[in-house]
């Protein structure tokens, strides 16, 4: 009983202190959100180049989710955590220094790595936790994605006070106190380990399943398309609705706060009702958030009775608002729930899964943002980028549809019960 009142202490210690970690980490993945819009000003670049910089850190965190996962399956989460937070520091210190485009490309880079904490954390709370209670586990975990919105309230503060250079001088001392947090309070336990004569290769052989690729898939949009719009939403806000920065980050903050807090909500309603049941749901209501968002500010003129008669459609900026917060919480229990499929299928691998399936959001994350600005470039359309997702949204209703839901047998003994009756 004393055994698993302990064992309860930590498991629950570790989670506290691991969604800490990982919330500054994002954190600071997402600080290019807010301080490119003054680099971009001060370096004269155009939507491509800003696409690219705001990407550049979403590139390394993405591409070192993989190995940490098999790592944090080998050696422990709470030794490749701290070490991975340790590592950023310097970088996040010296970006402040930089002064050319090429400068910033350069240390997003390492900065970039703050972001494959997702691959690292996942496993490591998850195995503190029972099967049932793992969907839970992964959502709170997950709700670090809320450093986003952490990002928005903060940096903007800085900057206005003191200059974008003092925010990544403050992520960092930020980032240094949060990893002696983190030592102190985290634990590691063998049993957690995957047994050394394990292969790295034996880890990867999951890319051959069709069911990891289709899960990559779902989560290039709903964490991808979260990262994307959370990077590109306050330069968005500036640029269509002429708003300051702090206001732009403010109302940029309804997006990426239920897009990071309320994951943990989806985690339970993973556990409660499965994760193809709350998937499809998300994938409906982000498609038509995305269609009502894709359409531009235009203006028609009609020619009636009493002559020509213009008129006006576009979203106003409160409406929009609502889109984007109504979207943000489709994409925090789409995170979640991706994440319980993982957990069903590959209970004993959730490293590398996770770290392939991270990867694939990541890359989303990385792509999405550049194709962003090469369409705003091409077509001169800012809502240009929720056309593109909502494309994207398309491609995975189908692809469910035609292997889950299709499949799904509404007749017979293996039906499930249905009644109009509440």
């Amino acid at each position: 009983m004393a055994s698993d009142l302990s064992n309860a202490r930590k498991a629950w210690s570790v989670l506290i202190v691991s969604t800490l970690a990982f919330t500054v980490c994002f954190m600071v993945w997402m600080m290019f959100g807010v301080i490119g819009i003054p680099i971009k000003k001060m370096l004269n670049l155009n939507a491509t180049e800003f696409g690219l910089l705001t990407a550049t850190p979403v590139l390394t965190g993405s591409l070192i989710r993989v190995p940490l996962g098999i790592w944090t399956d080998r050696f422990g989460g709470r030794i490749v955590m701290a070490v991975l937070m340790a590592i950023t520091v310097p970088a996040i210190w010296l970006m402040a220094y930089a002064t050319e485009y090429w400068h910033f490309i350069t240390i997003g880079l390492f900065v970039g790595l703050a972001g494959g904490s997702f691959s690292v954390g996942t496993p490591y709370v998850a195995r503190w936790f029972p099967k049932a209670k793992q969907g839970t586990a992964m959502g709170i975990y997950g709700a670090g994605n809320s450093g986003s919105a952490v990002n928005k309230f903060v940096a903007p503060v800085i900057l206005v006070a003191f200059g974008w250079a003092m925010v990544p001088q403050v992520y960092a001392a930020i980032m240094l106190g949060t990893l002696v947090l983190f030592w102190l309070f985290s634990h590691s336990d063998p049993a957690h380990l995957v047994p050394n004569n394990v292969k790295f290769t034996d880890q990867l052989k999951a890319l051959k399943d069709p069911k990891v690729i289709k899960y990559c898939q779902y989560y290039s949009i709903v964490f991808g398309g979260y990262v994307a719009l959370a990077l590109w939403m306050v330069q968005y806000y500036v640029g269509e609705f002429g708003l300051d920065i702090r206001v732009a980050a403010l109302l940029a903050a309804c997006f990426s706060l239920p897009g990071g807090v309320l994951r943990a909500f989806g985690g339970v309603l993973s556990d409660k009702y499965g994760a193809h049941s709350v998937t499809w749901w998300v994938l409906w209501v982000s498609w038509i958030c995305l269609f009502l968002l894709s359409y531009p500010q235009t203006d028609f003129t009609v020619m009636t009775v009493n002559g020509p008669s213009t008129f006006h459609i576009g979203l106003n900026v409160y409406v929009f608002t609502g889109l984007m917060f109504i979207l943000g919480i489709a994409f925090a229990f789409g995170k979640a729930s991706v994440f319980k499929y993982i957990s069903d299928d590959y209970s004993h691998n959730i490293g590398a899964i996770s770290g392939i399936v991270g990867l694939a959001g990541g890359l989303g994350g990385f792509v999405l943002p550049i194709l962003f600005g090469v369409l705003m470039d091409l077509t001169g359309i800012r809502s240009s980028a929720f056309m593109l997702m909502y494309g994207v949204v398309w491609v995975s209703l189908i692809w469910m549809y035609w292997t889950e839901v299709r499949k799904t047998e509404v007749m017979g003994q293996n039906a499930k019960n249905f009644s109009l009756q509440s």
